[in-house]
């Protein structure tokens, strides 16, 4: 664990329905059980962070739903990204996906989103908070990371360095990303395929799926066509990000990132993992299609985005 005793930062005055600390994620960790945390829409996560001039894994604040209102005390400059949220500082409206600047006794509050569900409030500098297992990625279920290793709650102090107020940034609105309430996943099949017959493949690829409310951070459950695999179970075994998941009432799972490590349903394939970010924007009763790719299609998809990422600079403010 590392920890920095800095009296600068922000106080908790309202933690929302569920805000958690997180960074890139904590990795390497499957062998002894825990699973990786981090961003859901790790898109968002990273702008945020780039716009106050991190690290694009700084540990920054997941907002799901709104309701976070913090007091400054300390001088940095903040951004909010990801879900249409209302921003305000000392009661003024800011716009999102970009970075504003704040001093001590200033008071941030986000409201509650309209289009897509999780924002992202990162800090120049990124919050200093201590390191579990080599990260401050909060993982609930498995009371691990954050302050506390659960949601933030009232008068919880977020620490971070004073830095100056100066040189905000903004990412144009052309280089934002849309949310609604509808998806269109890719899908990298698995060897797991050959245990789902030609039929069923094919059900799940030309039917519209719904997300339910039995979804979080571990995963989607979704609501659609029944798909059927030719066995019961698997031995268990480790399941990789966006495993789509097929339980015994054939109504598929996709697992996310707090995901547990193992598991013995039988996989149709994986979601690509840069779809999962819009995946996780989606609330309750949103409309999912699929769409089969190659590994390959997965690897040029992942390629282009990076340099699509790397050739869009933030504009000063």
């Amino acid at each position: 664990m590392t920890h920095n005793a800095n009296t600068e930062g922000f106080l908790v005055r309202q933690p929302g329905l569920m805000t958690l600390i997180q960074d890139a994620g904590r990795f390497g960790q499957h062998g002894i059980g825990l699973t990786c945390g981090g961003p859901l829409d790790a898109e968002a996560f990273g702008w945020a962070n780039r716009l106050c001039g991190n690290d694009e894994g700084a540990t920054a604040l997941e907002v799901s739903f709104g309701g976070l209102t913090l007091e400054a005390q300390t001088t940095t400059r903040l951004a909010v990204t990801g879900a249409e949220i209302p921003l305000s500082i000392n009661g003024q409206e800011k716009e999102l996906w970009r970075s504003h600047p704040v001093n001590a006794g200033d008071v941030i509050e986000l409201g509650y989103a309209t289009q897509g569900c999780r924002a992202y409030l990162a800090v120049a500098g990124g919050f200093d908070i201590p390191h579990s297992f080599g990260s401050a990625a909060t993982v609930s279920r498995e009371s691990i990371g954050g302050l506390n290793g659960g949601k933030l709650e009232p008068n919880d102090f977020l620490a971070c360095a004073a830095t100056s107020a100066n040189g905000c940034l903004v990412l144009a609105e052309a280089h934002r990303p849309t949310y609604g309430a509808e998806a269109h996943l890719r899908v990298i099949l698995g060897y797991q395929k050959q245990a789902f017959s030609d039929l069923q493949i094919a059900r799940f690829f030309t039917s519209e799926y719904k997300t339910t409310d039995r979804s979080d951070r571990m995963g989607y459950r979704l609501n659609g066509p029944e798909i059927k695999p030719a066995i019961d179970g698997i031995l268990s075994e480790g399941i990789c990000h966006g495993a789509i998941q097929v339980p015994a009432d054939g109504q598929p799972i996709i697992l996310l990132n707090d995901r547990q490590t193992i598991g013995g349903y039988p996989k149709l394939g994986s979601v690509l993992s840069l779809d999962t970010a819009k995946l996780c924007q989606l609330t309750p009763g949103a409309t999912i299609t699929f769409e089969a790719i190659t590994i390959d299609d997965a690897h040029n998809l992942h390629l282009l985005a990076k340099h699509r990422t790397s050739v869009t600079e933030p504009e000063a403010c």
